[in-house]
């Protein structure tokens, strides 16, 4: 049996396609009454006071840490094992980020290693005192323990933004992520858990971040576009600050409105295909599967990241080795991530090296990620584990 088996695909149905198409007809396709509904669905959902929607995760970083404050040598402890826009947003302010090690077991930040960057932090010149957030990533849909990194914060006087790109839905202790934090981000990007194309959410209970983002959004005009364009509307706005071009388009927050209501049957899906994969790949030598130290029904499954460990497999068979044989079979996959301190840029600024982060390099080595998406067949589904069973053989 050969088949192609994407990496991952989104979900959308005839609710999807009615609404986006109805946005077109209406003729206003950019932020208005669709970003709004979406906006309240959301804030209901994660049971957050405010959700501000906006184009990408990325925006949604950046004007978190502009409304926490955030300034021109100022610290920020991120995650080296992450994508990088969360450390890119930190330099977008002309701060610096201060990267973390992940544990080994979740590939989350803990507050054993975030003390630890922060302690060699304080070694320096400043004493640490440039230190003001710390961002956790919610790896892989996996929670951070954000009791944990929460008290230390307030010990240490820190702000805290969660990433949770990976993270719709994931709950911690039972409670959705959307509301630990200072700020949280989601991403709605194509293969997430559920999406918008391209778009991201800013969760806040704090009234004062909220109107700052609402505002920075949009070129820092103190108006909305729909209320300024509508039947009747006065045509006066003023600019209150140099802001950014960060808002979601109805056409995109129409797709969202749908997707939000399924989110929790796209997650079970999902980790129905976990739960298959732990059962047929659990006995595979060399293979090593996710660690979780929640609940699987706390984690949004967004990525299923095995490692492979060179030394165990029978045929001395590695990561990339693993990674070409899949590609013959037409089976998509995905390495998450290469480590921030083996990026040029980042690794040439601050003078990073391997050995400084050895749970990241450990994982690094040996990751890849294997198709998980709520849309996947059960044929496809079978296919790539007789793929992976025939490979590792």
């Amino acid at each position: 049996m050969t088949m192609k088996v994407p990496f991952a695909i989104p979900e959308c149905e005839a609710e999807e396609i009615q609404e986006v198409t109805d946005v077109i007809r209406s003729g206003w396709l950019t932020t208005a009454s669709r970003c709004a509904q979406f906006e309240k669905n959301f804030a209901e959902y994660v049971g957050a006071k405010h959700a501000l929607a906006v184009n990408s995760a990325t925006a949604a970083l950046h004007l978190g840490l502009e409304a926490l404050g955030t300034k021109a040598g100022d610290k920020v402890l991120v995650p080296t094992f992450t994508f990088t826009a969360t450390a890119e947003v930190v330099r977008y302010l002309g701060a610096e980020p201060v990267f973390v090690d992940c544990d080994r077991e979740t590939f989350c930040i803990t507050r054993k290693e975030i003390e630890k960057a922060a302690n060699i932090e304080k070694s320096g010149n400043d004493a640490g005192i440039s230190l003001k957030t710390i961002i956790p990533v919610h790896f892989g849909g996996h929670p951070c323990e954000m009791d944990s990194i929460l008290a230390y914060a307030e010990d240490a006087g820190l702000r805290v933004m969660e990433d949770a790109a990976h993270a719709i839905p994931t709950r911690y202790k039972g409670r959705l992520i959307g509301v630990f934090g200072d700020v949280t981000c989601f991403s709605f990007y194509a293969n997430k858990t559920m999406t918008t194309g391209e778009g991201g959410m800013l969760c806040t209970d704090n009234d004062e971040i909220a109107a700052r983002v609402k505002v920075m959004r949009l070129h820092g005009i103190n108006r909305d576009v729909w209320d300024r364009f509508s039947t009747g509307a006065a045509w006066e706005y003023d600019v209150v600050a140099p802001g950014f071009k960060y808002n979601m388009p109805d056409l995109n927050a129409a797709l969202g409105i749908h997707q939000l209501k399924k989110v929790e049957f796209f997650r079970e899906k999902r980790e129905r295909i976990a739960k298959i994969y732990y059962e047929e790949f659990g006995d595979i030598p060399g293979l090593i599967l996710p660690r979780i130290s929640c609940d699987m029904k706390d984690h949004s499954w967004y990525i299923y990241n095995v490692l492979i460990d060179r030394e165990r497999t029978r045929r001395g068979l590695g990561r990339d080795e693993f990674i070409a044989e899949l590609t013959k079979r037409n089976i998509g996959t995905s390495v998450h991530y290469r480590p921030l301190h083996r990026m040029t840029y980042y690794k040439t600024r601050y003078n990073l090296t391997p050995e400084m982060f050895p749970n990241a390099e450990w994982i690094f080595e040996k990751c890849v990620s294997i198709p998980m998406f709520s849309a996947m067949t059960d044929l496809q589904l079978k296919y790539v584990i007789e793929s992976v069973k025939k490979i590792l053989s």
